[in-house]
C-alpha cells in the first residue's frame, strides 16, 4: 500500500520516518519490528496524553498529540503546550 511504500522510501533515503503506534496490546511481532525500524533511525512515538497542561477535553488531549508530531517535523503550530517547569 502507498504508507507502506512512503515508509520505506524514507528508510531509503534516511528521511525522517515518524511511526505513531496505536495498537495495544503489543506483541512479540509488533515490539521486534519496532526495534528493527528504530535501529534503522525511526521515531517511534506512541500517542500517549500529557496531563501536565491539565487538558479538559478531549480535543485538547488529540491536539496535544498532534501538536507533538508536528513538533517532531519542525513544524510550527499553536497546538502545542510547553511545560516551563
Amino acid at each position: 500500500d502507498l504508507i507502506s511504500r512512503a515508509a520505506d522510501v524514507c528508510l531509503k533515503e534516511r528521511r525522517k520516518l515518524l511511526l505513531v503506534t496505536r495498537e495495544t496490546p503489543l506483541n512479540t511481532i509488533h515490539l521486534e519490528n519496532m526495534l528493527k525500524l528504530s535501529r534503522m533511525g525511526t521515531i517511534i512515538m506512541p500517542p500517549v496524553p500529557a496531563f501536565y497542561n491539565n487538558p479538559s477535553t478531549l480535543g485538547d488531549i488529540i491536539n496535544q498529540t498532534v501538536g507533538r508530531v508536528l513538533d517532531q517535523f519542525d513544524i510550527e503550530s499553536e497546538l502545542l503546550y510547553r511545560w516551563d517547569g
